[in-house]
């Protein structure tokens, strides 16, 4: 189930202090597992994994589902190194898998007839509420366990005081994903867009897709000129956030009649 070559670097990523009963198949098989199930958070995916505990594991061949507290040690544990390692292997791991013809066929058509092969790179935010901790003298100083996930940030319409933003790449038409990136508050996006457009390029390349027909759709994180030097030069859609350029003078009349008139689909 995991792509090869990647024995090594996951076993790298087990801390000395596991359990001795834990083995690194043990935390591959319930990342996966939380991975596919759907479930917002790993404490829920627990709680629901629990009464098929011993079922799930026997699928890897395994005998005791990792405590909770084991996981967290593990997770805590993770440098940036192995997990960039990683992030790449499966990758590596896309690329090496042809696609089928009907996969290889699709995509989206202008009307001139271009064949496009679309990607969407979006941002996604999850916005975490922070309740008032007491600060007094005789008490210690608070920690808040989210510190170093999140940081303030945008929140749009979510209710929160910090945020933790996630990055995905997605190859619209196969359903691939080509990589996904997470950093606390408003994220790094500048530089998980750079690497999203390098991910789309060595798919691009793999597949023998033209760069000239890759079509990036883009969320509104990016919407503004300031990421166009980003792009490498890669064609795009994208959802404007600075809405004030509406209220401009030049921008307030109506399209020319030409953008209104009636096209026949071909």
């Amino acid at each position: 189930m995991t792509p090869k070559g990647s024995r090594p670097v996951l076993r790298g990523l087990v801390g000395s202090n596991a359990h001795p009963a834990t083995q690194l198949i043990d935390f591959v098989a319930v990342l996966f597992g939380y991975a596919i199930s759907g479930e917002r958070t790993l404490e829920v995916f627990y709680e629901h994994l629990h009464p098929f505990a011993a079922v799930f594991m026997a699928l890897f061949e395994r005998e005791r589902l990792p405590a909770r507290a084991t996981l967290s040690r593990f997770l805590a544990a993770l440098t940036p190194e192995p997990v960039e390692a990683l992030r790449m292997l499966f990758l590596e791991d896309v690329l090496a898998r042809p696609v089928n013809k009907e996969e290889q066929l699709a995509g989206l058509w202008d009307r001139q007839g271009n064949h496009w092969f679309v990607f969407d790179v979006d941002g996604t935010r999850e916005a975490a509420r922070q309740r008032a901790l007491p600060q007094t003298a005789d008490r210690p100083a608070p920690q808040r366990r989210l510190r170093p996930l999140c940081a303030p940030g945008y929140t749009g319409r979510k209710r929160g005081e910090v945020v933790r933003t996630r990055t995905t790449i997605l190859q619209a038409h196969t359903h691939q994903w080509l990589g996904s990136c997470g950093n606390a508050g408003n994220g790094q996006y500048r530089e998980e867009l750079r690497r999203a457009v390098a991910a789309i390029q060595r798919y691009a390349t793999v597949h023998a897709q033209l760069v000239e027909r890759v079509l990036l759709r883009l969320d509104g994180q990016y919407g503004n000129g300031a990421i166009r030097a980003s792009l490498a030069g890669l064609t795009y859609v994208i959802r404007g956030k600075d809405y004030q350029l509406l209220d401009r003078k030049a921008r307030s009349g109506t399209f020319p009649p030409a953008c209104r008139a009636a096209v026949q689909p071909p």
